[in-house]
């Protein structure tokens, strides 16, 4: 390796301070006219996981407008393409695991699936390596799926509206967030969020940006990811919180789709520039910090996720036909208080509550109707068999 090469968070904080400069970095690109996200995630589509931390942040510099990245191997593997001449970019990563060709025991050949793709397995190592990969965006690479389609397929079973996910994270938070005045900021000694109306904003999908721009400021709390915010405001040391909250809220942005509004934060791009040029390891540090606000933040969506799914599976909703009992029973109106009316294949209706032995038993037979099935069929083979000992 040359001598003059420079540690990748040397180059990311030198390109960053030149685009901080010039109006043109991932936290300054303007909304466009649909108020679709300026930034997206990088991710790579071989394993369907986004880059973190610095990477993510570095990828999004790069020019593109696919936010997909893979190595060549990895390309070559999904039986892509790279563009004779391409360049590749440089990202550090944390290695545990090794991809490896399977191999015919006998020829030593690759072993290729049914659709003509080389077949792999996952090797862990001994210990974990940080190793640089050199990756290549998916506008450089041939037969990969549109991006279009494949950000359509990614989404689909989502129930969510990026304004509803938004929502929904803002209150299972629990971050106590209150509204009124024309400033938006995270108060640490009160632990509470302000907020503008939300009739101030020129759209919700602005609010929400915002909001989740205090909400990274939130996590630092010491009950929660407990970073140093003890700095003034206009200080360095507020000026680096706010470049932890802002790298956390573009990732924000693009995962709940709703962008990214970098308004108010113009004030800190020279406080930024200095810290960077003063200290460019500083942004790998912001980085870091940023992707645990995010993680820490789609910790509890996911909680969220996991709760909603196991209501559902022990309530019943409007529509469902459910086999139980020698009969058929149909969902035909859901109440506020979750009870229910059904009707059986007679036509007789009843309302029934959640904690009736009926509710209960429709959920079991609509969850598990293989089993209801079975414990039928041994009903009537003791049936049978009585009648045939009588």
């Amino acid at each position: 390796m040359s001598k003059n090469f420079k540690p990748l968070h040397e180059q990311i904080a030198e390109k960053l301070i030149a685009q901080l400069k010039e109006g043109t970095s991932p936290f300054q690109k303007p909304w466009n006219d649909s108020d679709t996200p300026a930034f997206n995630i990088p991710l790579n589509p071989t394993t369907n996981k986004n880059y973190r931390g610095m990477n993510s942040l570095w990828l999004s510099m790069q020019g593109h407008a696919d936010p997909r990245w893979m190595t060549l191997k990895q390309a070559d593997y999904a039986g892509y393409t790279v563009e004779k001449g391409a360049k590749a970019t440089l990202i550090n990563f944390v290695k545990m695991h090794d991809i490896q060709a399977i191999r015919d025991g006998i020829t030593g050949e690759k072993m290729q699936d049914e659709n003509g793709k080389t077949m792999t397995r996952t090797v862990e190592l001994d210990k974990p390596v940080i190793t640089n990969a050199w990756v290549f965006n998916a506008e450089q690479v041939k037969g990969i799926t549109p991006l279009a389609e494949y950000l359509q397929k990614k989404q689909e079973g989502q129930q969510w509206s990026p304004i509803e996910r938004a929502e929904n994270l803002l209150t299972e938070s629990k971050a106590h967030i209150e509204h009124g005045g024309n400033e938006a900021y995270y108060n640490k000694t009160k632990d509470q969020i302000q907020l503008p109306l939300k009739e101030q904003f020129d759209n919700e999908t602005k609010y929400y940006a915002v909001a989740l721009h205090e909400v990274g400021h939130w996590t630092g709390h010491a009950d929660r990811l407990n970073r140093p915010m003890e700095g003034k405001f206009g200080s360095e040391a507020y000026a680096r919180e706010e470049l932890r909250a802002e790298i956390a809220s573009l990732m924000l942005g693009s995962e709940m789709q709703i962008g990214h509004n970098f308004g108010q934060h113009a004030a800190y791009v020279s406080n930024w520039i200095k810290i960077l040029k003063d200290e460019p390891f500083e942004l790998f540090r912001a980085s870091a910090d940023a992707q645990k606000i995010f993680d820490y933040m789609m910790n509890i969506e996911r909680k969220r996720d996991i709760k909603e799914e196991a209501s559902q599976n022990q309530a019943l909703s409007k529509g469902q036909e459910i086999a139980y009992n020698d009969t058929v029973y149909k969902v035909v109106d859901v109440y506020k208080n979750k009870s229910v009316k059904v009707e059986d294949t007679l036509g007789t209706r009843r309302t029934v509550k959640p904690t009736d032995g009926l509710y209960r038993s429709l959920v079991d037979a609509r969850n598990n109707p293989a089993e209801l099935e079975l414990a039928q069929g041994e009903n009537q083979e003791e049936s049978i068999s009585a009648k045939i000992g009588r």
